[in-house]
């Protein structure tokens, strides 16, 4: 049996490395190894993330860093066409120092759809219409280049209208024969003049009563680059500028634009990533009054 006898200095010195250890859980190298972040949401092609970094701390994400609101949230979104794993990095303000936080995705198929019917000048438009569509996606654009310092997304998401979902996230459009962009939005099937409402709380940042491809479009910023957009409406209820509660009136329900029937196409974006409305709904669920 080997016996350490301590002196006065020694004990001290003792003690405090036991307490150390209890107190980083054991390993006196716990305090250079990252906090676990707990991400709400799918990762998965066009899922949202949302997750609470610990005071002190930064993610970063192809080189930049992410917002992140008065109570620490941060949000990450996922395009369509994301494969494989995503890795993001986390880095200590105080001597930044950084870990690499890797996130394998769950694979996803998309279907494809044939569409039939729609003006053949929509699918193939004519050299005189270029000039108007190159305009409009530039005020889409200029839309959501910037977003709000203000978390009007954290009380969550509801459906933006009743019906029947006819149009789904990252399927391919095949338009009279013409293979289309993928579609990004979520289509809900109603009549005619049916409500649109808010499903979440924002700041209207564009409406237009007809863009060439979308026709009656709104697009609503929920602070901190994420974006609702709702296309082919048939009457606008909002202008620009406008701050809307969950649940206000946006518009109706309508066919305008390249749309073949009455229905509401949802969208939206963090920044310029296209994510699943549907996904948010699941990361982001309306609060209960």
């Amino acid at each position: 049996m080997v016996i350490t006898s301590f002196g006065g200095a020694g004990l001290r010195r003792w003690l405090l490395t036991a307490l150390l250890i209890t107190l980083s859980g054991g390993s006196a190298l716990a305090a250079d190894e990252p906090p676990q972040l707990n991400w709400r949401g799918s990762w998965q092609a066009g899922g949202l993330l949302v997750a609470e970094l610990p005071a002190g701390y930064q993610l970063h994400w192809q080189g930049a860093s992410l917002a992140v609101d008065s109570q620490r949230r941060v949000l990450f979104g996922l395009p369509r066409d994301a494969t494989d794993t995503v890795v993001l990095t986390l880095q200590r303000s105080a001597d930044g120092r950084q870990w690499p936080l890797s996130y394998p995705l769950t694979p996803r198929s998309y279907a494809i759809s044939r569409v039939d019917g729609v003006p053949q000048q929509t699918v193939t438009p004519p050299p005189e219409r270029l000039a108007r569509i190159r305009r409009e996606a530039a005020l889409v654009a200029a839309a959501r280049a910037r977003s709000i310092n203000q978390p009007f997304y954290a009380s969550g998401f509801s459906v933006p209208a009743a019906g029947r979902i006819s149009g789904v996230y990252g399927s391919q459009r095949v338009y009279n024969g013409v293979a289309g962009r993928p579609h990004y939005g979520v289509d809900y099937a109603a009549g005619h003049g049916a409500a649109v409402v808010a499903p979440a709380a924002g700041v209207v940042v564009l409406a237009e009563p007809d863009l060439f491809y979308s026709g009656g479009t709104v697009i609503v910023d929920h602070g901190y680059g994420l974006f609702s957009s709702f296309l082919h409406m048939s009457a606008l209820a909002v202008v620009v500028g406008d701050q809307l509660a969950a649940g206000d009136a946006i518009g109706k329900v309508g066919a305008s634009g390249r749309a073949t029937g009455p229905h509401l196409d949802w969208r939206m974006n963090w920044g310029a990533v296209r994510i699943d409305p549907q996904l948010v709904l699941q990361a982001l669920p309306a609060l209960a009054n």
